[in-house]
């Protein structure tokens, strides 16, 4: 099974700078993924830009199920997490990240966040989620995420907005598997067409036998995807 991990930020072609559902699609057909985790989704709104993304990702790749979480409520329309499958999707839902009160930092924005958990037919969980930029929302999202996890079958993946040896990721290391071990050399995934830094991830439950993992070096959006290949 093909594992892909992939922050499209809203569709936007990162070279045209321009809203490019065909270019999103042909990465993820291009990592022949059977399930893609996706970050900063836009949904139907009342901004023309604010399209039902995830619907139109799923028929340019033909990937039967999809769900999207929106974790904020523009003016514009709904922004958040999203996944395709090639698995039916039994049932799927959106959980909030709590924000941080009081907010400790001023250097970055905060931005309200979700985790967006699937349950998948073999009885695979999903969560999708995309960190925000401060520490006190980074640790709120760890809590969240671990509240989540299951020993079995459970797949983590996202935009955590934190380099790998960041300590904030040693509770999910304690529990999960990060398939970027399986790397061999560093990969970077941010920004896409030359990376400094690695803040993309694919965690999965230590019953899943990771086969391969990689940075394809694809520029789509501003980020590269993160794919893995797993047994389960």
């Amino acid at each position: 099974m093909k594992l892909m991990s992939f922050n499209t930020q809203h569709c936007l072609n990162y070279l045209e700078q321009k809203i490019d559902f065909e270019i999103m699609a042909k990465a993820i057909l291009a990592c022949d993924a059977d399930i893609v985790g996706l970050n900063e989704m836009r949904g139907q709104g009342s901004h023309p830009d604010y399209t039902a993304q995830i619907e139109r990702l799923a028929e340019l790749t033909g990937m039967p199920a999809f769900y999207f979480a929106p974790a904020i409520e523009l003016p514009e329309g709904p922004y958040g997490n999203g996944i395709l499958s090639k698995l039916p999707i039994l049932r799927a839902e959106k959980i909030p990240i709590p924000d941080p009160e009081p907010k400790q930092y001023d250097f970055c924005r905060y931005e309200t966040r979700c985790v967006l958990r699937a349950e998948l037919e073999g009885g695979l969980v999903v969560l999708v989620t995309h960190f925000g930029l401060n520490p006190d929302e980074q640790e709120n999202a760890v809590k969240t995420v671990c509240s989540l996890l299951q020993e079995q079958k459970c797949i983590l993946m996202g935009d955590f907005n934190v380099r790998p040896d960041n300590a904030v990721l040693a509770p999910i290391r304690e529990k999960m598997r990060d398939t970027a071990d399986l790397f061999g050399i560093e990969k970077l995934s941010f920004p896409s067409d030359q990376p400094d830094r690695k803040i993309d991830y694919i965690f999965v439950s230590r019953d899943i036998e990771v086969e391969c993992a990689d940075i394809p070096a694809v520029v789509a959006s501003d980020h590269r995807p993160h794919t893995a290949t797993v047994k389960l």
